[in-house]
């Protein structure tokens, strides 16, 4: 699952009262730095080069992991995609792991942050959303039947 939707959908249990704030935030976080591990390990393990077009990943991601050093893992966390695929090049350059860790963890949890928020003030507002929807729906269902009643008098009497 993206790890967009998550924390999305937490924000909006957290305006429903049905988690807090913190708990959505640190398991959230919590996911993605052991997502972020298995992706370290498998980038260390070199199985990512021998996969059709994924050489040309890693070099792309080893050249920035050179040039601007652990601030691309921080960076990276921070960035829709990025954040996906910048722990196996750093498992590949055997980025010293708690290092990794650390900086994983802070952009994730900025990351989490964001989006809980986001479902947080989404969710507050679908209180007002799905009133108005609802009254909304209300009238067309009634509108609807009243519609159908009028049709089928209306056919009857066209068929007498």
């Amino acid at each position: 699952m993206p790890s967009e939707v998550t924390p999305l959908f937490s924000g909006f249990a957290v305006s429903q009262h049905w988690m807090s704030f913190w708990l959505a935030v640190v398991a959230a976080t919590a996911g993605n730095v052991i997502g972020s591990l298995i992706a370290y390990g498998v980038g260390a393990t070199g199985v990512v080069g021998r996969v059709p077009g994924g050489r040309v990943l890693m070099r792309r991601w080893e050249h920035t992991l050179d040039d601007r050093g652990l601030r691309a893992v921080f960076v990276a966390r921070l960035l829709p995609l990025a954040r996906t695929f910048v722990s196996l090049p750093a498992g590949a350059r055997r980025v010293p792991l708690v290092a990794f860790l650390a900086l994983t963890a802070i952009g994730c949890a900025l990351w989490v942050v964001a989006f809980v928020l986001i479902g947080l003030v989404s969710g507050t507002a679908w209180g007002a959303v799905s009133s108005m929807l609802g009254k909304l729906l209300l009238g067309a269902g009634i509108a609807l039947v009243a519609w159908l009643v009028y049709r089928a008098k209306h056919h009857q009497h066209s068929s007498v």
